[in-house]
């Protein structure tokens, strides 16, 4: 028996589910996997009043456990029941941890998942490769040992944004009171690029529609973005939109089979028809070039004639000299660039220019490039270019990933505070908090990597597969001398990268398993409460609960009192007073009116900049041009059977790979490589290669290639954009070798 079988026969795991497609096959993958974990859990996991653990739309809550904030039921998808399914899982039996991290490391990352769930504090020595199992009390007397010890400028805090509100607060409070503003979120890996863009145009970080202006809206433009598997119940809104007579214009190097038909599982027409049509137009443009394509629609929309000159003049800045270089761009650069033709992007700019309620939506296509900042500020420009923000039924809406994400950044898990919430803070607690700069997360790791950092508290997440270039980042966090991980099941980063330093993993309660109600934050800037309360293992805690008590033994701070966030009340409480807008938050438990965050939405020209006046911004385009070298532009992205780094199923069926050591090429390319289906082939890029990766042909633009992510990290360098600080995901260098 080998080493991975032996670690699984211990844990006993349940067989992979049976892999499916789109329409009624999802509907069979709901049903096996259901039934997998149990029709009686599955129902309460689903219909309780707790929000969805899966993406940034959001649904459950108090409006119903299947329901969104409109009332629409069944508001249930996919990814809904993927993040159920490893939560519903049995403990995972204490005599697996007898065996090596080299055994661990010999399982994938499903395996990983699947194992189980943490229902036991785990401690491994530095000096060790296997993990022991520890009392809660021995835990947190060693921890505070270590952060005691710790200098704060060599600490730094992380979180996932599947944590709540209320543990994200905690989390960057223990940060602070420790002495460090080294706390961070993942944001940082993905739409801090749109924060960024969206301050500097509009003064907002977040977007500026509720899930209500989709209703309304008679064009959708997504530009790089795949929300058939990563927002599902966003293509009922896409769907509704086309039957009503609307637009959606996909922006996407990829031809994604779930954007072009859809068979939306809550429509038993869409169903029996075979799916519907999702995007009226579709462009693939080179990948990196969507800050040229959208120029370009600017620059046919000027020709046209189709700007809207009343709302520029009066609700606006910086107009003269943005439109002062589209209309000097030329029409034969654009075309190159982009590899889209004038005809296509005039088409587009003409569709535009009819709508009278226009929403733009975008992903990590666009917040992944060493300018993601200004991509999404010329996404911002282009809707102002028609007033497109500033009424209802318009207006800008980046795809948050996890379903809290949001949250985590509003509630300070961020290495700068505002100047107000720093002093309200301070005065709250009558403490004085560090004014030293704070790493973001790359930063914190870089410094790891220089042997900079002794100490990682990490809430959630897979700060390990989140990071580029895997053989560094596996570096940087083995050179943390001691690692705190707060999880509700093993993943890669638990394994790998501890090799020779120490590690506690601290098994939490779920979302649906906190002993007392939290809350969460959607895209669209809707706070939801979630009640808690259904008991699945028995020595699991909060993670409020085990982060105040690393706070109370570990940080001193002479006439601190923490007695005021000892319950999620209290946490609320404090969060209510301290920060912007979350006023709501302080009786929600008692009244559960779930609420919009105010000043957030947009519905009348009136901006948040100092001018009140949206800022048109210019930039310097970037130059596409790859080294002979490395002639290929590889994305790495995530598959349907996946959320985030966590895999649920190992093929991908919309794109029909039936493993993930893949790389998918246009046919075009193939052809000219001599490269036949499924022939294996080297990646090889500046930072690591992929040996043995199966080819599989796919509707990409020409120079394009796609490998899933976190594999293709190996790939990856630490390359950000300058601004936000965003790695490069989707913009790698590569040369295919046969």
């Amino acid at each position: 028996m080998s080493k991975s079988d032996s670690v699984l026969s211990t844990a006993r795991t349940a067989s992979a589910p049976s892999i499916v497609g789109g329409g009624p096959k999802k509907v069979l993958y709901t049903l096996q996997t259901v039934g997998r974990i149990g029709l009686l859990n599955s129902a309460k996991a689903l219909k309780s009043h707790n929000a969805c653990k899966a993406c940034g739309l959001g649904m459950g809550g108090q409006h119903g456990g299947m329901t969104n904030e409109m009332d629409e039921f069944p508001s249930v998808c996919n990814k809904s029941i993927q993040a159920q399914s490893t939560d519903i899982q049995p403990p995972i039996p204490e005599a697996v941890f007898q065996h090596t991290l080299e055994d661990f490391q010999q399982l994938s990352r499903y395996e990983l998942e699947h194992l189980g769930r943490l229902n036991t504090p785990l401690f491994k020595p530095a000096d060790s490769d296997q993990y022991q199992v520890l009392s809660w009390e021995s835990a947190f007397e060693r921890i505070a040992e270590r952060m005691q010890a710790t200098p704060a400028e060599r600490s730094f805090f992380y979180s996932s944004g599947r944590s709540s509100n209320e543990a994200g607060f905690v989390l960057q409070l223990l940060a602070r009171l420790s002495g460090t503003n080294n706390v961070s979120n993942c944001s940082y890996y993905c739409h801090q690029a749109t924060g960024v863009g969206l301050q500097s145009t509009v003064g907002s970080y977040t977007a500026t529609v509720e899930l209500e202006d989709l209703v309304e809206c008679d064009l959708v433009v997504l530009v790089g973005a795949n929300p058939a598997s990563n927002h599902p119940r966003l293509m009922h809104k896409l769907m509704a939109l086309r039957e009503r007579g609307g637009h959606v214009v996909v922006v996407n190097p990829a031809k994604e089979s779930g954007l072009v038909k859809f068979a939306v599982p809550k429509s038993p027409r869409s169903m029996l028809k075979g799916g519907s049509e999702i995007a009226s137009e579709y462009l693939q443009p080179t990948v990196g070039s969507d800050i040229w394509l959208l120029y370009g629609i600017a620059k046919s929309l000027l020709q046209q004639g189709l700007m809207d000159d009343a709302f520029i003049q009066a609700h606006t800045e910086g107009s003269d000299a943005f439109l002062t270089l589209v209309a000097a761009l030329g029409w034969a650069e654009i075309e190159e660039t982009t590899g889209v033709p004038q005809a296509d992007i005039d088409r587009i700019a003409a569709l535009y220019g009819r709508s009278e309620k226009a929403i733009f939506a975008w992903g990590m296509g666009v917040t992944h490039h060493t300018h993601g900042a200004d991509t999404v500020e010329a996404i911002a420009n282009l809707a102002l270019c028609r007033g497109m923000v500033g009424k209802p039924g318009a207006g800008l809406l980046p795809l948050r990933g996890h379903s809290n994400v949001q949250g985590i950044g509003t509630i300070g898990v961020k290495p700068v505070l505002p100047e107000q919430v720093f002093q309200a803070l301070e005065e709250e607690l009558n403490v004085r908090l560090p004014t030293e700069p704070g790493l973001d997360t790359l930063a914190s790791l870089e410094q790891a990597h220089a042997g900079e950092m002794d100490l990682a508290v990490m809430l959630g997440g897979n700060l390990l597969d989140a990071t580029p270039d895997t053989r560094w980042a596996r570096e940087a966090l083995d050179r943390v001398k001691t690692k705190v991980f707060l999880t509700t099941t093993l993943n890669w980063g638990h394994v790998s990268g501890m090799e020779n330093s120490e590690a506690f993993v601290l098994p939490v309660a779920a979302r649906d398993e906190e002993f007392e109600p939290t809350t969460q934050e959607s895209m669209f800037n809707f706070v939801r409460l979630s009640d808690g309360g259904i008991i699945r293992l028995d020595n699991v805690k909060s993670e409020s609960s085990i982060l105040l008590e690393m706070l109370k033994r570990g940080v001193r701070q002479p006439g601190l009192n923490l007695t005021s966030i000892e319950s999620h009340q209290g946490v609320r409480e404090c969060i209510a007073r301290v920060i912007p807008g979350m006023a709501g938050l302080a009786d929600i438990s008692d009244s559960q009116r779930e609420f919009h965050i105010p000043n957030r939405l947009i519905k009348t020209p009136e901006f948040a900049t100092s001018s009140g006046k949206a800022h048109f911004q210019t930039h310097s385009l970037p130059d596409l041009a790859r080294a002979a070298e490395f002639p290929f532009a590889l994305m790495s992205v995530r598959s349907e059977g996946q959320f985030n780094s966590i895999i649920y199923e190992e093929a991908d069926s919309y794109r029909g790979t039936p493993n993930r050591w893949s790389v998918l090429m246009s046919p075009q390319d193939m052809l000219e490589k001599g490269i036949k289906p499924q022939q294996k082939v080297t990646l090889r890029s500046p930072n690591g290669c992929m040996e043995a990766v199966e080819v599989y042909p796919y509707g990409l633009s020409r120079g394009a290639v796609m490998a899933y992510y976190p594999e293709a990290n190996v790939l990856t360098g630490i390359e950000r954009d300058p601004r936000s600080h965003t790695p490069a995901f989707k913009s790698v260098a590569v040369a295919i070798e046969v």
